[in-house]
């Protein structure tokens, strides 16, 4: 097993950082990395924010409610954008390219594109000894979100990254076995396998250093589905030139 396996199979989320602001170049390598990343039809339809404000940090903490967001080495924000491939473009055929946006399917290109950029940046964090939490708490008021980062036309917020030198080491939670997520030819029904599942997530919550509790899997996914959230999204989207159509 190549040190690249060794440090992805070695993920965890990390919510407690040292008081210690990333390096300029170690930002600028994390950003080069996320570039790196594959984009569909040379796209490249995202943007990075780092948010180094802290009035603009605090505002987005008191969105999230995480306190990773203001107690880390560098926030980044993860945005789908399309702004920039109208710029230069002739007139007549802007209109007509900014309409074909609103299709469902270039949202949904620019959120691959950035959840691509992002998990390269993620990894390489994690090869420099850095860790790293997603934050998709940020879309808890999305509107106010793109308030505070004044995101324009066919700019979105997605989701936040927060990157620093650990200050925890937690335990791996486990994944889903492979059975149940990979399939050959034509998807399967896994029931059990999700029962058996849901028992070794309950040993594990029963047996970790910290934050003991009762639960399962399937517990977690009843409680984070019974009730609609975030449900402004949709509709912040179309007013930002997105998922119209």
């Amino acid at each position: 097993m190549n040190s690249t396996i060794e440090t992805i199979l070695n993920h965890r989320s990390i919510r407690s950082f040292e008081d210690t602001p990333l390096e300029d170049k170690t930002i600028r390598t994390l950003i080069e990395s996320a570039q790196q990343a594959s984009t569909s039809s040379y796209m490249m339809a995202y943007s990075i924010i780092g948010v180094t404000d802290e009035n603009k940090k605090q505002a987005l903490q008191e969105i999230s409610g995480h306190p990773h967001v203001t107690n880390n080495g560098h926030l980044f924000i993860m945005c789908a954008d399309y702004r920039r491939i109208t710029y230069g473009m002739d007139e007549e055929v802007r209109d007509d390219v900014e309409k074909n946006l609103e299709n469902t399917e270039h949202l949904m290109t620019a959120a691959i594109d950035a959840a691509l950029a992002a998990q390269n940046m993620a990894i390489a964090a994690e090869s420099m000894g850095l860790g790293m939490c997603y934050l998709g708490s940020l879309r808890n008021d999305i509107t106010k979100t793109d308030e505070i980062l004044n995101l324009p036309g066919h700019v979105a917020p997605l989701f936040g990254i927060a990157v620093g030198v650990p200050a925890e080491q937690p335990e791996k939670k486990p994944r889903l076995p492979m059975e149940a997520v990979y399939f050959e030819n034509e998807y399967k029904e896994h029931k059990d396998i999700i029962e058996e599942f849901n028992q070794n997530i309950s040993d594990y919550y029963a047996s970790r250093s910290s934050n003991q509790r009762r639960d399962t899997w399937t517990l977690q996914m009843q409680r984070r589905f019974k009730k609609p959230v975030r449900m402004d999204v949709t509709d912040f989207l179309k007013s930002k030139g997105f998922n119209k159509r």
